[in-house]
C-alpha cells in the first residue's frame, strides 16, 4: 500500500493540530487588526477619563511623627516584694505576682478608641474640617468647603441625610472617617519605634493634628497611671491603719513607695509613654493621588477592555 494513500494529517496527526493552532492564532490577530480602530478608541477614551479624574482627585498630604517608647518603670521593687511579702499580701487582697502591662501596645490601641479620638475631635474642634473639606487652596491657605454639607457663612450643616443620621455627623461617623482616611499608626517590630501618620487636604493641619494627637496620647495615659497609682495609695494607707503586724506594715510601706514613684514619675515627665523622636513637619509635596499611575492604569484598561470586546464579538461571529 502506497503512502499517498493516507492523507498527511491521518499519517501525522500532531502537525495538524499544529496547523490548526497557527491558524486559530493568524486569525486572532487578524480579527484584533480588524477591530484596530476600536481598540484605539477605547484606549483613548479611557485615557482621556484617567487624566481627568487624576486632575479632578485633591491633593492630600501627610505628616508623620517618629516615636520611641519611653523607658517602663523598673519592676524590680515589685518583684522583690513578691518574693518576700507575698504570703502576708495575699492576707490583705494585694496581688504582687501579676505582669506588667505594655504600655506600647495598650497606648496604641487607645490611640485608635472610639472615646480618645471622640475627646480628640472634641478638644480641638476639627469636625468641620475633617467631614465638610473637600480641597485646599494653597494660594490662599484655606479649605475648600462642600456646600452640599456644610455652609461656611452661616456655620451650620445643611446635608441631607435620612434617619438615623443627622445634617450634624454624629461621633461614630466622624470615628470612622478619622480612623479609616485620616490616621494610621505603626510599630516597627524590630527596633520598637513607632510611626503616627496624619493625612489630610491642609498640609499645615495635617502636621498640627499629628502634634496634637502625640500629646493628647500622652497626656491620656499620664493621667490614667496617676489616677491608677493615687488609688492604690488610697488604699494601702487604709491597709495600715487596720493592720498591726509589723511585716505586713513594712510591706504595705514599701508599696507606698513604689506608687509615689509612679505618681511622682508621671507628674513630672511630659512624654510619658511616647518620645518624640522625629517631630511632625509641614510636607511640601503632596503623598496622593499618583497622578501618573492614574492616567497609565486607565490607558492600559482602556486597551485591554477594547481587545477583549472585539475578541468576544469575533468568537459569537464565529459560533
Amino acid at each position: 500500500m502506497k503512502d499517498a494513500e493516507f492523507p498527511t494529517s491521518d499519517r501525522y496527526p500532531h502537525q495538524a493540530v499544529m496547523q490548526d493552532d497557527e491558524i486559530d492564532l493568524r486569525e486572532l490577530f487578524g480579527a484584533i487588526w480588524r477591530g484596530k480602530w476600536f481598540v484605539i478608541a477605547c484606549t483613548v477614551v479611557f485615557a482621556v477619563v484617567s487624566v481627568a479624574i487624576a486632575l479632578y482627585l485633591p491633593n492630600i498630604y501627610k505628616s508623620e511623627v517618629l516615636l520611641a517608647p519611653a523607658e517602663e518603670q523598673q519592676q524590680g521593687g515589685l518583684a522583690g516584694l513578691a518574693g518576700q511579702f507575698g504570703g502576708l499580701a495575699s492576707l490583705a487582697g494585694i496581688n504582687l505576682s501579676g505582669g506588667s502591662t505594655d504600655k506600647t501596645n495598650l497606648a496604641l490601641q487607645v490611640l485608635q478608641s472610639r472615646e480618645f479620638i471622640k475627646t480628640f475631635i472634641e478638644k480641638h474642634d476639627v469636625l468641620v474640617p475633617l467631614m465638610a473639606a473637600k480641597g485646599w487652596n494653597r494660594d490662599s491657605n484655606t479649605l475648600i468647603w462642600d456646600t452640599d454639607i456644610y455652609n461656611p457663612e452661616s456655620k451650620k450643616w445643611v446635608r441631607d441625610v435620612k434617619p438615623p443620621y443627622q445634617p450634624k455627623p454624629s461621633a461614630q461617623e466622624a470615628y470612622k472617617e478619622f480612623t479609616k482616611n485620616i490616621l494610621s499608626s505603626s510599630q516597627d517590630k524590630e527596633t520598637g519605634m513607632v510611626t503616627v501618620s496624619l493625612s489630610f487636604y491642609s498640609p499645615a493641619m495635617a502636621q498640627q493634628w499629628a502634634t496634637w494627637l502625640v500629646k493628647d496620647l500622652n497626656d491620656v495615659m499620664r493621667q490614667r497611671d496617676m489616677a491608677e497609682a493615687k488609688k492604690s495609695i488610697q488604699y494601702l494607707d487604709d491597709q495600715i491603719s487596720k493592720t498591726n503586724l509589723t511585716d505586713l506594715r513594712a510591706m504595705l510601706y514599701q508599696l507606698v513607695e513604689q506608687q509615689t514613684k509612679t505618681l511622682m514619675f508621671a507628674e513630672v515627665r511630659d512624654e510619658y509613654v511616647f518620645k518624640t523622636v522625629d517631630p511632625a513637619i509641614v510636607p511640601e509635596e503632596k503623598d496622593e493621588p499618583k497622578r501618573a499611575l492614574i492616567c497609565v492604569l486607565g490607558t492600559l484598561l482602556g486597551g485591554m477592555l477594547g481587545v477583549m470586546w472585539v475578541l468576544i464579538r469575533y468568537f459569537m461571529r464565529k459560533e
